[in-house]
C-alpha cells in the first residue's frame, strides 16, 4: 500500500508536505489552511469532468491529510522535527475527507470556481505555477496544460506567448521541446481535447434530456 509521502510524489511531484502545498515550513496556521483551500478547490471530486474525477478525488484525499497533520500543532512539530506522521490510525483511514473539508470552509458554487477563475489567470499565482511547470517538465506542453489550472488547448497560444516572454526576458530557460514543438504532438493534444469536448456535451445534453 502507497504512503502518503509516495502519493504525495506521485500526484504532486513532491516528497514534502510544505511543497505540495506550495507554502514555506514557517508558514502560519492561516496560511497553511489558504493553500488547502487553494488547491483543494482544483480537485473537488464535486466539481470536476466525469473523466478526471478518479484521480482528482485520490488528490483531494491527500490534501486533505496533508492539512490534517500541519493544522495540528503536536504533529506538525513531529513532522517538521522528525518526518514522522501518524500513517494508519483508525481517524485517518475512516475519515470522510469531503466532510472535512465541509467542516472547514462554506460550501463552494459553479459562481465562486468561476470568481476564482477569473482571478487567477494573469495573476502573479497563474504565472508562478506556469513557470514551475515549464520548467519541471522542461517546456513539455501536454505536462503544463495538465498541471496549470483552469487550462486546455484553447487557452495555448496566451500560456505560449506568456512562456515566450519569460524566456526572452531571462527568467526561464529555452527548451527547445517548447520552441520547437512537434506538430503531430500538438495535432494529438487538439484531437484528444476536442474528443474530451465532445464527451462532455453529449454527457450534458443526455442529462438535459432525463431532466
Amino acid at each position: 500500500m502507497a504512503t502518503l509521502l509516495d502519493l504525495c510524489e506521485q500526484y504532486f511531484g513532491a516528497r514534502n508536505f510544505y511543497d505540495v502545498l506550495k507554502i514555506s515550513k514557517t508558514a502560519n496556521d492561516k496560511q497553511v489552511k489558504k493553500a488547502y483551500h487553494k488547491l483543494s478547490l482544483l480537485v473537488h471530486p464535486d466539481r470536476v469532468e466525469e473523466n478526471i474525477k478518479a484521480e482528482a478525488t485520490e488528490k483531494f484525499k491527500v490534501l486533505g491529510r496533508i492539512h490534517s497533520i500541519l493544522s495540528d500543532s503536536e504533529k506538525r512539530k513531529i513532522y517538521d522535527e522528525s518526518g514522522e506522521y501518524d500513517e494508519e490510525s483508525e481517524e485517518v483511514v475512516m475519515r470522510n475527507w469531503a466532510d472535512y473539508w465541509r467542516s472547514l470552509f462554506k460550501e463552494i458554487t459553479v459562481e465562486d470556481i468561476n470568481n476564482y477563475e477569473k482571478n487567477y489567470k494573469g495573476s502573479e499565482t497563474e504565472i508562478k505555477d506556469l513557470k514551475r511547470a515549464y520548467i519541471d517538465s522542461k517546456g513539455d506542453m501536454d505536462y503544463i496544460l495538465e498541471a496549470v489550472p483552469f487550462t486546455n488547448c484553447d487557452e495555448e497560444p496566451r500560456l505560449h506567448a506568456i512562456i515566450q516572454d519569460l524566456i526572452e526576458r531571462g527568467e526561464v530557460p529555452e527548451y527547445t521541446t517548447f520552441t520547437n514543438e512537434n506538430k503531430k504532438k500538438q495535432q494529438r493534444r487538439r484531437r484528444k481535447n476536442t474528443k474530451d469536448y465532445i464527451a462532455r456535451i453529449n454527457k450534458e445534453t443526455h442529462r438535459s434530456v432525463l431532466f
